[in-house]
């Protein structure tokens, strides 16, 4: 009798499994501020390497499906970056009203798609620079969601 109802309960074990399983992933879904993170943040870099942006872009899931164009990492620590959220406002490209620029140059390396590149050997060249950021601010705490641009000031 004790068998007969392991062999009952048992597919409706593997039945909840299934569908928490199932389940399971959307619920772990990636908030704009942690997406902004993963794509944009390296305290630590950059390295010499002349592979940098080859390897931070597939380290980073932006050549799953695709090759991303153009991506930024900034050199800062975090608390560098989401400090610019209390910097002066400024416009962002597309019109919208929550960019702000921070108020010093900070390290950062741009990777731009090379001409030859095709998915799925997505390719990519290596710039580093110094510049002013502009990134997007939104949410509670008020943190960096969007990178919107990278510019030169004059002094």
């Amino acid at each position: 009798m004790a068998q007969e109802k392991s062999l009952i309960l048992f597919p409706l074990l593997v039945l909840v499994l299934l569908v928490l399983g199932w389940v399971q992933p959307s619920l772990v879904k990636e908030s704009p501020a942690m997406k902004f993170q993963r794509r944009h943040m390296d305290p630590g870099g950059p390295s010499n390497n002349s592979n940098y942006c080859n390897q931070m872009m597939r380290r980073r899931n932006m050549t799953e499906g695709r090759c991303k164009p153009v991506n930024t990492f900034i050199h800062k620590p975090l608390a560098d970056v989401q400090a610019i959220c209390l910097q002066g406002n400024t416009p962002c490209k597309h019109g919208q009203p929550n960019c702000h620029k921070s108020s010093s140059r900070m390290k950062i390396t741009d990777c731009r798609e090379t001409n030859g590149s095709q998915y799925p050997n997505c390719d990519y060249r290596n710039s580093h620079k110094e510049r002013h950021i502009i990134v997007a601010c939104a949410g509670n705490p008020y943190v960096p969601v969007h990178f919107d641009a990278s510019v030169e000031v004059a002094t």
